[in-house]
């Protein structure tokens, strides 16, 4: 309901109203767009360029559907076009704030941070290396808790595509992790 309201007083001109729209989504953009894309100056462009082309793009916005998806599949597309113009280099460096989470989380316990900071930057490499449909389903889905409902609406698939990448892409990603040297636990047959 509010942002209906939102959107509709952009559209009547009052550009203002757009803010807490930006607000309300600019983290987990940020999130998914760092991790598309591995480099945080093209994810803060990526994110930019996806408000403003969502700004642009409200007179074709459907007031009965919820903001969200819309905006984020704008954002996949922009993160896309990134893509294609490079191939992907994870930036190991914007892992320093989640040192510093993980230390304060692991009561001081140097040797659990190191190892949870290796595991970390691993998963980090690993997703570098996949293909790019396998790693914005598990983006979407692992690292920002996104529903397969809503996947589907953001990437514009059925929900039976959606499962299926990301059986696929978590088998892609396995691979990759192995092909580092991570260990899994044996899988009961």
């Amino acid at each position: 309901m509010v942002e209906a309201d939102l959107i509709r007083r952009c559209r009547a001109g009052e550009t203002a109203c757009y803010e807490p729209l930006v607000r309300a989504y600019e983290a987990p953009a940020l999130r998914i767009a760092l991790s598309m894309l591995g480099d945080a100056d093209d994810a803060r462009d990526a994110v930019q360029d996806a408000f403003v082309k969502a700004y642009q793009s409200l007179a074709r916005f459907d007031e009965e559907r919820p903001f969200a998806p819309w905006f984020f599949r704008i954002l996949r597309n922009r993160c896309r076009d990134a893509l294609r113009s490079r191939k992907p280099n994870v930036e190991l460096s914007v892992l320093d704030q989640s040192r510093e989470a993980l230390a304060a989380g692991d009561s001081g316990d140097p040797e659990r941070v190191h190892e949870r900071t290796a595991a970390r930057e691993r998963l980090w490499r690993a997703l570098g290396t996949i293909a790019d449909e396998h790693r914005e389903v598990l983006v979407l889905k692992e690292l920002q808790g996104f529903r397969y409902a809503e996947i589907a609406k953001i990437l514009g698939v059925p929900e039976g595509t959606v499962a299926s990448r990301l059986y696929h892409a978590r088998k892609a990603l396995k691979d990759a992790l192995l092909a580092q040297g991570a260990a899994f636990p044996e899988e009961a047959e």
